[in-house]
């Protein structure tokens, strides 16, 4: 516990809390559309001029678009479709660019800067009665998730960065919980007595730009990643500093030479672009792990929950489905927390086996629920209490460790480069989620697709995905080396080989 003191300096906790601030903007981004479905549809509706049949509370005096997608237009289901998916397409584009901007003036001035995007998406959304609701709102999401898609690359290198390697597990999976917290205040804010009305949700959408301030007045205060200072510039009097900044007075000879030694692997690799590491046959394991492991986190089937959970529990027949989403993301943050206690001491293989099996079986669950709900009232509660335990098994591991793996499985080289294409990988598969679920969500059996690909992924990740846990970077790049090194001929076999040769 002491040593745990030692290295966990204030310095330290204040710089992971200001960078994960932009994951906190990530998630509420993620969740904030959710909630407020119905009204943002009836104004769009109504902006359009488009005929529906729209539902009237007596009681309340709201007039509010149905929820059953055979009694909206098609017309207002793309563009609902769009203002879902829109966050996913800004994170594609500017996934590719988080190398660049990590390198270009370093994390700090990367992140940084990026919040000039935020602040602008919020002010779009903010404003959008003044305008044309559903441009204004799908042009905001894309802009705001183009600074996500930055985002969610640099948060996890700097953390990774400047985390003791002891606890670089649990230091790298509050960015997951920066996330569903995000995912939750979102929630809770879009409840109809608070922002989620026809007279409010315009600020909830836009309300995202105040933690873009707050981020903006903290990272200044933080100290650059001391593996950039003195990997990347060179600086190794600024490095040493760093670090003593993030863990108080010590002997900074070990961490510099393990950084030199980074560095000079990293001088024989030279710098890895996007196009080289797809090609190399050297970091092909390394990145198809991470792929996969992306591949895992969102075709899982997570975000379905995340986007239109409000939908689901309203099929599933409950009377008022946003306080059960409200549910699912408390349940999100707490076993969030449980994960960043256990990713250090299980490990990130076992987690992501638990995870992933859990995962599957739960979506088991969710289609036999749904299916006879019709026949048995009873399974309204199989289908709810799947969907609680589904995002459980997911918070356990699939959902935190994707995020900082990636940073582990490569050194200083090719790490920007593949955080980068992961990235994409992510939120490529956001998109889709995003953009194509509307459409198939009424069936009964849509989460057979997902248990089909989780099988697959918890296969793959009991055969192909090693053990990080507690090791440094050159010792991680060292399993793959050998998992790809030729086999040693043995004497004999040679022996065998010149005979065959000489026949």
């Amino acid at each position: 516990m002491q040593s745990l003191l030692i290295q966990l300096t204030g310095t330290l906790a204040l710089a992971v809390f200001a960078a994960a601030l932009g994951s906190l903007q990530y998630g509420y981004g993620l969740g904030v559309i959710n909630a407020p479905q119905k009204v943002i549809q009836t104004y769009y509706a109504r902006s359009l001029g488009l005929d529906f049949a729209p539902q009237h509370n007596e009681e309340t005096n709201v007039t509010t678009m149905p929820l059953e997608p055979d009694s909206i237009p098609a017309a207002l289901t793309m563009y609902w479709s769009l203002s879902v998916a829109m966050f996913s397409v800004g994170g594609i584009i500017s996934s590719f660019m988080v190398g660049f901007v990590a390198d270009f003036r370093g994390r700090i001035k990367g992140m940084l800067v990026l919040n000039v995007l935020a602040v602008v998406a919020s002010l779009l959304m903010g404003l959008a009665k003044m305008g044309s609701p559903h441009i204004m709102v799908i042009t905001g999401r894309a802009i705001m998730g183009f600074y996500c898609g930055l985002s969610s690359g640099l948060v996890p290198m700097y953390i990774g960065e400047i985390a003791p390697v002891k606890y670089r597990g649990a230091l790298g999976a509050l960015h997951q919980l920066a996330i569903v917290t995000g995912i939750l205040i979102s929630q809770v804010l879009g409840l109809d007595f608070l922002l989620g009305n026809e007279d409010m949700w315009h600020l909830l959408l836009g309300l995202s730009g105040v933690i873009a301030v707050l981020q903006s007045l903290l990272l200044p205060l933080c100290p650059e990643s001391p593996r950039y200072l003195y990997i990347k510039l060179g600086k190794k009097e600024e490095a040493c500093k760093s670090l003593k900044r993030f863990k108080g007075e010590y002997d900074t000879s070990k961490d510099i030479a393990e950084m030199q030694a980074e560095k000079e692997e990293a001088l024989k690799e030279a710098k890895v672009s996007l196009l080289r590491l797809a090609r190399s046959s050297v970091y092909r394991q390394q990145l198809f792990v991470a792929l996969m492991m992306h591949l895992s986190q969102q075709f899982s089937g997570i975000n379905a929950i995340f986007y239109y959970s409000t939908a689901i529990f309203h099929k599933a027949g409950v009377a008022q489905p946003v306080y059960a989403t409200i549910g699912v993301g408390a349940v999100n943050m707490v076993f969030t927390l449980v994960s960043v206690i256990l990713v250090d001491r299980a490990g990130r293989r076992t987690l992501m086996l638990i995870g992933l099996g859990g995962m599957c079986l739960c979506a088991v669950g969710m289609t036999v629920g749904l299916v006879y709900l019709s026949t048995y009232s009873w399974m309204s509660y199989v289908s709810m209490s799947a969907i609680f335990l589904f995002v459980v098994f997911f918070e356990i591991g699939p959902g935190p460790i994707p995020w900082f793996i990636v940073a582990e499985l490569f050194s200083q080289g090719p790490r920007p480069a593949a955080i980068a294409l992961a990235g994409f990988c992510n939120w490529t598969s956001n998109f889709v989620i995003g953009m194509f679920f509307p459409y198939v969500e009424v069936k009964h059996y849509v989460f057979i697709i997902f248990v089909m690909f989780l099988f697959g992924f918890t296969l793959f990740t009991y055969l192909r995905v090693p053990e990080t846990k507690g090791k440094t970077f050159e010792e991680i790049a060292a399993l793959f080396q050998k998992k790809t090194a030729p086999r040693p001929v043995a004497e004999g076999e040679m022996e065998q080989l010149k005979g065959a040769t000489e026949a």
